[in-house]
């Protein structure tokens, strides 16, 4: 009998079981989770989330009347589905009254409406930090910037946003 068969053995099973390894693979990564929320939806969000409660206290600037002009061109573009038409408008408005939170504010939603989440946020949160800590504008800016980090997947921060609405609702003074 030869003494060589069982190294002979072991090396072929050894040979086998190599091969075989070389074969299996991990699994492919699960399939990202993709968003299918619309810009209008989007859109839809901020708006919902803005809403207006007579009980609270709400300031609004005066406003120069070629800004306001401008802004209501944008808006008159925008519902007829030109979202670059009310961009160019709010833009030109901006060049006249550059630190507006609301004018800031409906250039920040246009851009969310194009799809544009980091220039939505950009100019949200410039006009978080211009304008009013309260009130419906207010909570306008945070659901923008909610929508922004959402839309990127980033979901913490879309949570943190989301916490900042909660304290832009400051009830007015009761009086007796």
């Amino acid at each position: 009998m030869n003494s060589t068969l069982p190294i002979r053995h072991a090396l072929a099973v050894l040979a086998v079981s190599l091969a075989l390894s070389a074969c299996t693979s991990t699994p492919p990564p699960p399939p990202p989770v993709v968003d299918t929320t619309t810009p209008a939806q989007r859109m839809a969000a901020v708006q919902n989330i803005a809403g207006v409660d007579d009980k609270e206290v709400s300031v609004q600037p005066l406003r120069d009347p070629q800004v306001d002009d401008l802004r209501e061109a944008a808006g008159e573009r925008r519902a007829a589905g030109d979202l670059a038409g009310a961009a160019d408008a709010l833009n030109q408005a901006l060049l006249l009254v550059e630190d507006d939170p609301g004018v800031l504010q409906e250039r920040a939603e246009i851009a969310l409406l194009q799809g544009d989440w980091a220039r939505a946020e950009t100019l949200a949160r410039k006009a978080v930090s211009l304008g009013s800590r309260t009130g419906p504008l207010c909570r306008r800016h945070w659901a923008t910037i909610e929508q922004a980090h959402l839309a990127r997947g980033e979901k913490e921060n879309a949570a943190s946003a989301h916490a900042q609405i909660e304290g832009c609702t400051v009830p007015g003074i009761k009086r007796y």
